[in-house]
């Protein structure tokens, strides 16, 4: 469990996270929505311990920030918004870093490992349906595709909680229905899955819990059908909408 309390986070000389107090367990889908500027990708960079944040944070009752580089690296996979590779590499070697924090020495997997290693890879690689373009150049790809390869690269590291921020941005209608389906299948499985999203009819569907952030402050935590319900995107977003349709296909009409 990832242990957040009254976790503070200041840039730019102002609070963009304040006093977010909150719980995530393993095993469930959590999607944080809110309106732009709202604190989304800092609280979820604050929850991996990736920026200076003052509270207490903890992972399994100790303090993320007692955990070396490594255990942490194991543990928890991040997805930046804007993710960067700094050699064009091929897809396959792109997803491969994600086997890092395994090596026996690090940027050196140890021989026993290898097959583990080759099993997380090409499993990632299909997930995210890139076994045709593994040996493609990361700058041969469009930019849903350099997506998909980020997302494969977290996966490939097997890590016990996957956060990632807004990783359905970039993708095409069919791809992001794939990917909501498959990080819905990493919390089915036992993984901590936490996403930022923009598209509200993406969490009201496919996660299990909804934080919505307002001006740095979490404004709603529950089920999608609370925390997502008329009256708070109403007084968040301050758009009239309403919801259509059965569970699990909603449409938000406004």
């Amino acid at each position: 469990m990832i242990t957040a309390t009254n976790l503070t986070v200041r840039r730019g000389g102002r609070d963009v996270v304040r006093d977010a107090t909150l719980s995530l367990e393993p095993g469930r889908l959590t999607a944080i929505c809110g309106p732009n500027g709202a604190g989304k990708s800092s609280l979820l960079a604050a929850l991996a311990a990736l920026l200076p944040a003052t509270g207490d944070l903890t992972l399994d009752g100790r303090s993320i920030a007692s955990l070396s580089l490594r255990e942490r690296a194991r543990a928890i996979g991040f997805l930046p918004q804007r993710a960067e590779v700094a050699w064009d590499v091929s897809v396959r070697t792109l997803v491969a870093l994600g086997r890092l924090p395994w090596c026996a020495v690090p940027g050196r997997p140890a021989r026993a490992s290898l097959s583990a290693d080759r099993a997380a890879i090409d499993a990632a690689l299909a997930a995210m349906e890139l076994c045709d373009l593994a040996d493609r150049p990361v700058s041969n790809l469009s930019g849903g595709e350099r997506a998909r390869a980020f997302m494969a690269r977290v996966l490939a590291g097997e890590p016990d909680w996957i956060l990632a921020d807004e990783p359905l941005a970039s993708l095409d209608l069919a791809h992001q229905q794939r990917l909501a389906a498959c990080l819905a299948r990493e919390a089915a499985g036992g993984r901590g899955v936490v996403v930022v999203m923009h598209d509200l009819a993406t969490a009201m569907n496919h996660a299990d819990r909804v934080i919505v952030l307002d001006q740095g402050r979490i404004v709603a935590d529950g089920r999608p059908q609370d925390a997502l319900c008329e009256a708070i995107i109403r007084q968040v977003w301050q758009v009239d909408a309403r919801w259509l349709g059965d569970p699990g296909s909603k449409a938000l009409a406004t």
